[in-house]
């Protein structure tokens, strides 16, 4: 089976993050999209940051109806801080059946070179990229860079959808109504549990 890995702190997961893997498990060949659960850096005291497995719990209860989106908490049992490169080998070694692609916006892929042994994960797994807000910038650079013409590095049309976890929690701190933006379930959730009202 052909994994896409959608990375994120999912702090909460609202119905960009939802929209975005569910356009990569119908329209690219991708089989299933995994929603990988970044566990909180226990060296950063981080005070909006839900626990992690709060998140993951809004994570299942946001993708409990859609079969080819699975919420995965593989992160969380792997040393800190978490590298890429080490949870997609850690992945391929404990499901070899499976092939494993990473999903990221084109702002991750303009900072890709950044990222700790990023040659390794291009050489051995594809990319599937979804638009960000129109940024001429990114796409002229992204244009005129060794990612342009490469077959791993897949262009997806997705919707662009500019929804930010950090406005939804501002939001619901400032007693904003900002159910439309999230699964129900995880609304019900957050309002049961009086999350990000202080």
């Amino acid at each position: 089976m052909k994994i896409g890995l959608y990375f994120g702190t999912f702090n909460p997961i609202h119905i960009g993050h939802l929209i975005i893997a569910n356009h990569m498990a119908e329209y690219t060949d991708l089989d299933q999209i995994w929603m990988v659960v970044t566990p909180h850096n226990p060296h950063k005291k981080k005070e909006t940051l839900l626990d992690d497995y709060q998140r993951l719990q809004l994570v299942f209860l946001a993708t409990e109806e859609y079969p080819k989106i699975k919420p995965s908490d593989i992160e969380f049992k792997l040393s800190q801080p978490n590298y890429t490169v080490n949870t997609l080998a850690h992945l391929q070694d404990k499901f070899p059946q499976h092939i494993f692609s990473l999903i990221m916006g084109e702002d991750n892929l303009k900072s890709l070179n950044k990222w700790k042994n990023y040659e390794v994960i291009l050489q051995n797994h594809e990319v599937y990229v979804y638009p960000r807000l129109d940024d001429k910038r990114i796409t002229e650079e992204l244009e005129n860079s060794e990612y342009e013409n490469n077959p791993i590095i897949h262009f997806i049309d997705a919707p662009i959808v500019e929804i930010s976890s950090t406005f939804i929690r501002e939001s619901i701190k400032n007693k904003k109504n900002v159910r439309p933006l999230l699964p129900e379930k995880v609304w019900d959730y957050l309002d049961h549990n009086n999350y990000y009202k202080k």
